[in-house]
């Protein structure tokens, strides 16, 4: 087998924790860990360092929150897997770089390509694995796969998605990347979601409220006090059924505990 090729990492969520785990688990050489800086996260609002950042350091991997600290690094190559900032030009011409975008280009460039395809109905999506360019989500495809989404929900959908996207970067960092594809079709862009877009619509269709459902943290309000919807199935009649809810300032419960409990007057629902 060839030597593989040494990367710098550039990544932030827990999503980019899992590849850059797969790399070293892998015997792929990473000089250098570029992520978001420390801010304050969860309970407490203590200041907390990246999800990718504690596993470079619990792997012992040298780490920075600046990225022209990869102008002073020499390695064969970038691997990106959700970021979150823009890779200046003088990266790029320091260092070819690959992005591990998790759609089928050019459905879906952008901030939040997994959510959109659940929340548009699409009944496929995949990983790409793409050369970054300076435009967003522009490059050409080196290797790409496909899966169906059903009735998956986003969690489980994104995991399916990152492990496929491993097995196609380490396949191409073992064999090399050959030329990449230009993409084609017209683009679709993925929009960051906002804190309204999960909320739950009731005059929208079973099926879009399902989806909603399925990106988890959907919610609705009841007597003006907001509820988080855990979970829901398709009742006997096509509508929306509630299973788990999440009252504000309680934990998880079935939804028949909430409604014995709240007694909702007839014809009193969610909005």
């Amino acid at each position: 087998m060839s030597e593989l090729p040494s990367v710098v990492f550039l990544g932030t969520p827990a999503v980019a924790e899992t590849t850059l785990r797969a790399l070293c688990s892998a015997g792929v050489p990473v000089p250098l860990v570029v992520t978001a800086p420390d801010k304050r996260r969860g309970r407490g609002n203590a200041i907390q360092p990246s999800p990718v950042k504690a596993a470079a350091l619990e792997l012992g991997l040298a780490v920075t929150d600046d990225p022209n600290d990869v102008l002073a690094v020499e390695a064969d190559l970038g691997v990106v897997v959700a970021y979150g900032r823009i890779i200046r030009p003088p990266l790029l011409a320091k260092l070819p770089m690959v992005n591990l975008h998790f759609s089928l280009l050019p459905r879906w460039r952008g901030a939040a390509p997994v959510e959109r395809a659940i929340l548009a109905g699409d009944e496929r999506t995949g990983v790409c694995l793409m050369a970054v360019s300076e435009g967003l989500d522009e490059g050409g495809v080196y290797a790409r796969a496909e899966t169906r989404i059903g009735d998956k929900t986003l969690d489980q959908l994104r995991d399916e998605l990152v492990g496929l996207g491993d097995q196609l970067l380490l396949a191409a960092l073992r064999d090399g990347l050959g030329v990449p594809e230009p993409q084609i079709g017209a683009a679709v862009y993925a929009h960051k979601l906002t804190v309204e877009d999960r909320h739950i619509d009731w005059d929208a269709t079973p099926e879009q409220i399902l989806r909603v459902i399925r990106l988890g943290d959907a919610w609705t309000t009841f007597r003006d006090k907001r509820i988080k919807m855990i979970d829901a199935c398709l009742g006997e009649s096509g509508e929306v059924a509630p299973v788990t809810v999440q009252p504000e300032g309680k934990g998880p419960m079935a939804f028949d505990s909430w409604r014995n409990g709240t007694r909702p007057a007839p014809g009193e629902w969610f909005s």
